[in-house]
């Protein structure tokens, strides 16, 4: 289990300060990262909203959205503008939610919501008000279960949003509810213990039959460029709409060295971490001092 959220402090000062640098080199293995995103099943065409983080538009999101288009999707934007909060969505993510709604009359299928940082949080919330209409969320780097104060840029989100956990309603309900998942939708949490920008604690999912975490070696920034975290989209999404699972990582040697632990078990995945460590030179020499 993660530590209490009332406990648990934002990343690292460093950490913060790295996320540009490390998002750039996430980025720059795009190109060669063609024969690992081969490995995925295509998809069976049906409708994907990409949701994106604080302060950002579905322009942050293009090329994650063209990639699962590739792979046969049918992929949309959240169309909403720029991602700030609640005021953003509506207090009761109304506006997300008529998105969802719109795509589905459309398509007559159910929506897959993927969500990066604040916009999985809100694709998480609406999944739970549409059962019937979202296949699955899947959510990277978002905080599903702790407090503003955990993330090194809670300041900036009350600066910006005006909205404060005193003052307002709707955000103080919201942090309320964020640890219950969807109860119907399987919910599928990616995050990384060096992201600079969210405590990792606060990413992990409660164990349920319908939910999974999955570690990846990313920073916070970088999670929408980043291979390996491409393939953990598609193959998620690959998935037929009623036979959901959660991720294997144990099925091949590159996906143990590429994916450091899965599941819900974080302490016995600490320990395995510990233990095979060998893929950390999937990782600059100035980020290991900052590892947990």
């Amino acid at each position: 289990m993660a530590e209490s959220p009332n406990r648990i402090a934002p990343p690292r000062f460093p950490l913060m300060q790295l996320e540009a640098i490390r998002t750039l080199s996430e980025l720059s293995t795009l190109p060669f990262a063609g024969p690992l995103l081969r490995r995925v099943p295509e998809g069976d065409g049906h409708p994907v909203i990409v949701c994106p983080g604080f302060m950002a538009g579905d322009r942050s999101t293009v090329l994650l959205r063209r990639f699962l288009t590739s792979k046969g999707y049918h992929v949309y934007g959240w169309d909403l503008g720029q991602n700030l909060g609640l005021k953003t969505t509506g207090d009761g993510g109304e506006r997300l939610a008529e998105r969802v709604i719109d795509i589905y009359r459309h398509s007559r299928r159910k929506v897959s919501l993927v969500g990066w940082s604040l916009g999985g949080v809100m694709a998480r919330e609406v999944a739970k008000k549409l059962p019937d209409q979202i296949r699955q969320v899947i959510t990277l780097g978002s905080p599903i279960a702790g407090k503003p104060e955990s993330s090194s840029i809670d300041w900036l989100y009350r600066r910006v949003t005006g909205h404060e956990p005193e003052t307002s309603a709707a955000l103080r309900d919201l942090i309320a509810n964020l640890i219950t998942p969807p109860e119907f939708v399987p919910s599928t949490s990616i995050y990384s213990k060096t992201d600079g920008i969210v405590a990792w604690q606060t990413c992990i999912e409660p164990k349920t039959p319908l939910t999974d975490n999955i570690e990846v070696y990313a920073s916070h920034c970088g999670l929408g460029f980043n291979p390996a975290v491409y393939y953990l989209v598609a193959d998620r999404l690959s998935l037929p709409q009623d036979e959901w699972k959660p991720f294997d990582r144990t099925a091949s040697a590159w996906r143990r060295a590429l994916y450091p632990s899965s599941g819900h078990d974080v302490r016995k995945a600490q320990i395995q971490n510990k233990k095979s460590r060998l893929p950390v030179t999937l990782i600059p020499k100035f980020i290991k001092p900052l590892l947990p």
